[in-house]
């Protein structure tokens, strides 16, 4: 596992359209996933330390987000080959065990991790509704451990701020988690 941080936001970057499979047997695109006031892309995985340590506070956070027209979605880019319980079997059965509120899409190819720029699982990329970049940081000061009730909820705070003025903050905590597990080159 190597431990990884996310890049600075690039402000205004603009979302980059996919098609998936998604744990519910629909193929996705961006269109399918936008919400009225934007959108969150979130790169994942099962296996990963750094998301099993927060994925109650992810639905929470984006269960909450809807209501204020954000959506989002959440795609494993990981070399399932090499890492088994990222396989599309487990990623339905955790979708399942967890009430994702989101689509949960394989990203096999692993393109779209790469069109994007994801680094690491957690990855979040906070879009306004013009789908431009507009979050690029952590969920919380959670990493692989549990956080206080009260702590600060760093993407759910920036991405009500996108929702109702179409800005992120532009003081942003990166994200850190495990490296997308990138496929060995043919």
């Amino acid at each position: 596992m190597v431990r990884t941080e996310t890049p600075v936001c690039d402000f205004g970057q603009a979302a980059i359209d996919f098609s998936l499979p998604g744990v519910d047997g629909k193929t996705w695109t961006l269109q399918d996933c936008m919400g009225e006031k934007g959108l969150l892309v979130m790169f994942i995985c099962n296996h990963c330390p750094y998301v099993k340590a927060i994925r109650e506070r992810l639905v929470r956070d984006t269960r909450e987000l809807r209501e204020h027209g954000i959506n989002s979605v959440a795609i494993m880019s990981n070399d399932i080959a090499q890492y088994e319980e990222d396989s599309f079997a487990n990623m339905q059965q955790i979708a399942a065990e967890f009430a994702f509120p989101f689509p949960y899409l394989l990203d096999e190819t692993q393109a779209t991790a790469q069109a994007y720029g994801a680094v690491c699982t957690p990855d979040f990329f906070g879009y306004n509704a013009d789908l431009q970049l507009q979050y690029r940081g952590r969920l919380d000061a959670g990493r692989k451990e549990t956080v206080p009730e009260d702590a600060r909820r760093d993407l759910f705070e920036a991405m009500l701020e996108v929702a109702r003025t179409g800005k992120g903050p532009a003081a942003q905590i990166p994200s850190m988690g495990c490296s997308i597990k990138w496929k060995e080159p043919v």
